[in-house]
């Protein structure tokens, strides 16, 4: 398992710098199995290197795609997978280790392709409001997978979000309580955002 301190959703990239002795052994490890893949949970409280952190429930499995090794650190690049949920924590060896169990994934119904529409458009407005002030996590125009589900997981990455409000996108138990999610996250934000560019403008301009 690799707590992180973001959520990782599936059908999303996912690359990490590798340095912790610790992870060095669980990369090392997974190069000597077939289909290596590790959990990936948001870490909710606390710092998990210096431990006591409290880690959430609900993650997602991360098979690798690629390893690289640096001059002191190694480069992970996998990607989201199957959702899974955290039966029981294990003692470290020296990583962190878990029984975890999957989620079902969610099933699509075409009567939503209005709702994965309007998330789309919503979602890539409020990105290119972000990126105005660099906080865009991915380009507003990244392109999403041509299958409804992927690209529903797709746009809750893309969004602007907060690690709380992303959680709660990540634990969706439909197709359509996720875009529906999406879109009232979005909204909320937008005028925040607006409302901050505004600022900006005024404080480049010297208005008071």
């Amino acid at each position: 398992m690799f707590p992180l301190g973001s959520v990782l959703f599936p059908h999303t990239p996912l690359a990490l710098r590798v340095f912790e002795p610790r992870y060095l052994t669980m990369v090392g490890r997974l190069l000597d199995v077939e289909g290596p893949e590790f959990g990936v949970v948001l870490i909710e409280r606390g710092h998990e290197a210096g431990g006591g952190d409290e880690r959430a429930a609900i993650g997602v499995m991360a098979p690798v795609l690629r390893i690289e090794a640096g001059a002191e650190d190694l480069y992970v690049v996998a990607v989201g997978g199957e959702r899974i949920s955290v039966d029981r924590w294990l003692d470290d060896d020296p990583h962190p280790l878990a029984d975890v169990s999957p989620i079902a994934p969610l099933e699509w119904d075409d009567a939503l392709a209005p709702l994965l529409g309007e998330a789309e458009r919503i979602v890539r407005r409020l990105a290119t409001l972000a990126a105005v002030l660099d906080e865009a996590r991915w380009d507003p125009g990244s392109e999403l997978s041509d299958d409804p589900v992927e690209s529903a997981w797709q746009l809750a990455a893309i969004a602007p979000l907060g690690e709380y409000d992303r959680y709660r996108l990540l634990s969706s138990t439909s197709v359509g309580g996720l875009l529906r999610g999406i879109i009232d996250l979005c909204l909320e934000e937008e005028p925040v955002f607006i409302a901050r560019i505004a600022d900006a403008r005024r404080a480049d301009e010297g208005d008071p």
